[in-house]
């Protein structure tokens, strides 16, 4: 809008340079005319009633044109498997069906790296978070925002704030916070878990003196690894996978959701059962009085799949908050996961 009126705006990057400048956002459709190659332009930050025809010769863009063409054959291959070379060699117009499917997904692949981007300003730990789509033309989820830590709702009230913290100079072989409640240190040297699943993790506070390298602070960190949420091919919707090793009994994420009451658990689990999906988590490491739900509000771990032989292990944890009745969910890996 504030090119078609020719207005300045600096907030999204407008400026006297750049007014009038072209740019091509995606391409939309193609064809050939006195045997010259057209393409039906959308151009960056304009309308769609700006597009514009534009022979070959003026567009500089091919990673654009490769996209273009690789969304033909994608359509291409869906409507005729087994004779796609054939169809490649013998390519004179884009039909009305393969146009409309090569904009929605070129709108799709704009929206995915938006929520890509979105995902990874949000997020607070150190692993870079991917979206992949190849499978179909499903974008970002709706209604579902990304946080870092538990959200409480109305009837959820905590108790157990840590008051004191160790005073370790050597957490790994002091008298830190897991002795002082009378637990086994849960990791290793190298920051891997050592305990059996059911036992409980206490991990250093913010009132310990232990600096940020204890070998006691692993879960309050974050997902150290690059992860990707990618559509699966088998019909599961979403899932997640690691572009990056991960050896055993590593820690991968956490398991965050608003935290509800069992009551609306209750009400929210009969809603949840007429649909088929779930994600509430049971808070039940002593009692029963909370869950966590991460249908709208979640982390990474909201596009995780069940699985009969699973590669992750839930664990229970506590930080700054010591309130038996609310762990916080970590998730470690039960064996060497390839990225």
């Amino acid at each position: 809008m504030c090119r078609k009126e020719s207005l300045i705006c600096k907030c999204i990057g407008i400026n006297r340079k750049n007014l009038n400048r072209y740019e091509v956002e995606y391409l939309c459709d193609r064809k050939m005319e006195k045997g010259t190659e057209y393409f039906l332009v959308k151009w960056k930050g304009w309308p769609e009633s700006y597009n514009t025809w534009e022979p070959i010769v003026n567009l500089k863009c091919p990673k654009l044109l490769e996209q273009f063409y690789n969304d033909f054959y994608i359509y291409l291959s869906k409507l005729n498997a087994g004779k796609l070379n054939k169809l490649k060699n013998n390519i004179k117009s884009v039909s009305h069906f393969a146009a409309n499917f090569i904009v929605k997904k070129a709108k799709q692949r704009i929206a995915l790296k938006r929520w890509e981007e979105e995902l990874n300003r949000k997020k607070s730990h150190n692993g870079m978070l991917y979206v992949e789509n190849d499978v179909d033309l499903e974008g970002p989820p709706r209604d579902f925002y990304y946080i870092n830590d538990y959200k409480t709702t109305p009837g959820v009230i905590t108790l157990g704030e840590a008051i004191v913290g160790c005073e370790c100079t050597d957490c790994f072989t002091g008298t830190c916070c897991p002795i002082e409640a009378g637990v086994v240190f849960a990791y290793n040297e190298h920051k891997q878990i050592r305990i059996q699943p059911g036992r409980p993790i206490y991990e250093c506070n913010a009132r310990c003196k232990c600096g940020p390298d204890c070998p006691n602070r692993v879960v309050q960190k974050g997902p150290p690894y690059s992860l990707c949420i990618f559509r699966t091919d088998d019909g599961r919707g979403w899932g997640v996978k690691s572009l990056q090793k991960i050896k055993k009994h590593s820690f991968v994420m956490e398991y965050v959701g608003e935290v509800i009451t069992s009551e609306e658990a209750e009400r929210r689990g009969q809603q949840y059962d007429s649909t088929g999906i779930t994600y509430l988590f049971d808070l039940d490491y002593e009692s029963d009085e909370f869950t966590v739900d991460a249908a709208r509000y979640g982390n990474v771990s909201h596009f995780v799949n069940h699985s009969c032989g699973p590669n992750l292990q839930v664990y229970n944890v506590f930080i700054d908050n010591l309130d038996v009745r609310l762990p916080r969910i970590a998730l470690f890996s039960t064996r060497h996961i390839k990225a």
